[in-house]
């Protein structure tokens, strides 16, 4: 389990459902790593600012993260974490690497526009 204060994703299965379910998805895939940690951070903070996106994390290292690790938008991704932005159902960005709060507010509103 990470130890955020977003909402966790355990199961490919339950991440299927809220893409599905939701319009504007953004997960952090990582670890409690000095990568990591900063873009839970910036997260945490933008959530109130977009309350119509989505916000989550999941491990890593869970098995069930293999629908993240294993997407194509991913082929090629050597640092932690993997964010992925889904819009109605459908990747339509992916990061890899520690990322600034100014560069996922840049996704988001390019992304996620009202």
């Amino acid at each position: 389990m990470l130890y955020t204060n977003l909402k966790h994703i355990e199961t490919a299965n339950e991440l299927k459902k809220i893409i599905g379910e939701n319009e504007n998805v953004m997960v952090c895939c990582g670890r409690m790593g000095p990568m990591c940690v900063p873009v839970y951070a910036a997260m945490e903070e933008l959530e109130p600012e977009y309350p119509h996106v989505k916000f989550y994390d999941m491990e890593f290292d869970n098995p069930e993260a293999h629908i993240i690790r294993n997407d194509p938008a991913c082929r090629g991704f050597m640092g932690l974490p993997f964010t992925m932005y889904y819009k109605n159902g459908k990747v339509v960005k992916a990061t890899s690497s520690i990322q600034t709060k100014e560069q996922i507010k840049a996704i988001l509103d390019s992304e996620f526009a009202k």
